[in-house]
Parts: structure tokens; C-alpha cells; sequence
């Protein structure tokens, strides 16, 4: 893929995995799996790594988290999972929202903005 190339990764009539253009890349994450807030984290963030490299960047190639939770009381937990997942001295701009997801099982959704790898 050039720099300048649009791709949709897996699109769908509502949304695509990840979209790339122009050497950024960007893709949200809700958990696929866990009952329990650190549960769905550590999935999500598992599946956020995945997605980085499927687009060919990394976690220490982030430019900006949005961050969306239902409960402002697991930002705590939030921070000290956050610090263990990234790379020492590679955190991104970051956003914490208070907000209402798709499903009420849902703990936490995540929107990522990653460099992409040179060509």
C-alpha cells in the first residue's frame, strides 16, 4: 500500500475493521470477550495490538486514543492496564469520555490513530 492508497480492511455496509490513507490508520475496539472491566480491556487492547500490525503499525506508532467508558469510576484501572500496554515513553494523545455504548455488557470502546510503518 502506497501512503496516498485508501484501504477498508474487511468493510461492511455499516463499518470496515480499520480504514488507512494517506500513512495513518484508524479502527475502534470494543471487547469480544470478559464479564469484568479489566477482562474486556486486556481483550480489547489484545485485539487492538492485532489490528496494529494487520495495518502495519504498532503501539508505539499511536498518535491518538478515544477512550469511551459508561462508568468514569474504572479509570483507575483504566490507567495502570494502559501503563502496562504501552511501550515506556510512546503515549499517545489521549481522550476519556463518559458514555452510553451499543450494549449495556459493554465496559469499555476505544477509537485508535496510528502512523503507519513507512513503505
Amino acid at each position: 500500500m502506497t501512503t496516498t492508497d485508501l484501504q477498508r480492511i474487511n468493510p461492511t455496509p455499516l463499518w470496515s475493521d480499520a480504514v488507512c490513507f494517506n500513512g495513518t490508520g484508524y479502527f475502534v475496539e470494543v471487547p469480544e470477550s470478559g464479564t469484568d472491566f479489566t477482562a474486556q480491556t486486556r481483550a480489547l487492547l489484545a485485539q487492538a495490538e492485532r489490528t496494529l500490525h494487520a495495518i502495519g503499525s504498532d503501539k508505539a506508532r499511536l498518535l491518538m486514543v478515544t477512550i469511551y467508558l459508561p462508568d468514569l469510576a474504572h479509570r483507575q484501572a483504566l490507567n495502570e492496564l494502559w501503563r502496562e500496554w504501552l511501550p515506556e515513553g510512546c503515549a499517545p494523545a489521549r481522550a476519556c469520555v463518559r458514555a452510553e455504548l451499543a450494549s449495556p455488557d459493554l465496559l469499555i470502546e476505544m477509537a485508535f490513530v496510528a502512523a503507519l510503518q513507512p513503505a
